[in-house]
């Protein structure tokens, strides 16, 4: 069964989604974008990366739409100016930090558009730094950073430790807060309505386009709140069981084209 509905705007994930592992932009990932353009069907990104961090998509990708950083947290113009910010209640900030750190993760706060953490050696520093494309500023002290902060990331590579950071934070700040996974191995701390599901009804009403004539393509649990709202919804094919459940279609994963088949196969298929 395909949407009922003509598809005039596809909202896709980026990492784990657009991108290969190696954060690569394939030329049939890009042909599948332009294919859209042709069918007059709107392209956007939405990403917990910090906007600045999705700078090298825009020309590839002719990005003409709003772009939606920190799942929400920050929506810039394609130009990167921003126009909208929802940063985390600050009296939470030092909470948050001290509860992911006592759980024994690792911290990263993103303040306005700079990324702080405490040892740039850390597990996965390297390779965010080569996600994102600009440099962390180390300090031994985060809790004071507390305002325009839009996301605080809890970084641990053991799954049971990922697991309890992750309930506590629930259970400590509840609904204002929105917590989820964007990675295995990140937990992400936004602002209560800086969630992907939030990005979908704003860019619903920006371009005017009802979101049972949106798609959504995503890979990861943050993903999943775009994926009940829009009128067709597609996840990877490596994601998790949980988000493959919540999505209408399931594509190949991201090492073999599952973006691309996704724009070939479910949307540009039923024009």
């Amino acid at each position: 069964m395909h949407s009922a509905h003509r598809i005039r705007l596809v909202l896709a994930d980026v990492d784990g989604t657009l991108v290969t592992p190696e954060k690569r932009l394939t030329e049939r990932a890009l042909e599948a974008v332009r294919k859209l353009a042709e069918a007059d069907i709107a392209f956007a990104v939405t990403s917990g990366r910090p906007p600045r961090g999705m700078k090298m998509l825009l020309e590839p990708l002719q990005l003409r739409t709003p772009i939606s950083g920190f799942n929400g947290g920050m929506i810039v113009s394609p130009d990167l100016t921003s126009f909208e910010i929802k940063a985390i209640e600050p009296s939470l900030v030092g909470p948050i930090v001290t509860t992911l750190l006592d759980r024994g993760l690792d911290a990263w706060i993103y303040q306005w558009n700079e990324w702080l953490l405490r040892d740039p050696k850390a597990p996965h520093v390297e390779r965010e730094q080569n996600n994102v494309r600009f440099e962390p500023i180390v300090t031994n002290d985060l809790t004071s950073r507390i305002g325009g902060v839009v996301k605080i990331v809890g970084v641990s590579d053991d799954p049971p430790t990922m697991q309890a950071g992750e309930s506590e934070l629930r259970e400590r700040f509840g609904n204002r807060v929105s917590v989820a996974c964007s990675q295995r191995y990140y937990v992400d701390v936004t602002h209560p309505e800086a969630n992907k599901g939030h990005v979908l009804k704003r860019l619903s009403i920006e371009l005017g386009i009802p979101p049972e004539e949106i798609a959504t393509v995503g890979d990861m649990a943050n993903d999943v709140l775009m994926f009940a709202l829009s009128g067709l919804s597609i996840a990877m094919g490596q994601s998790n069981d949980d988000v493959k459940r919540s999505a209408r279609r399931v594509t190949k994963s991201n090492r073999d084209e599952g973006f691309a088949e996704a724009i070939e196969r479910y949307v540009l298929n039923q024009q």
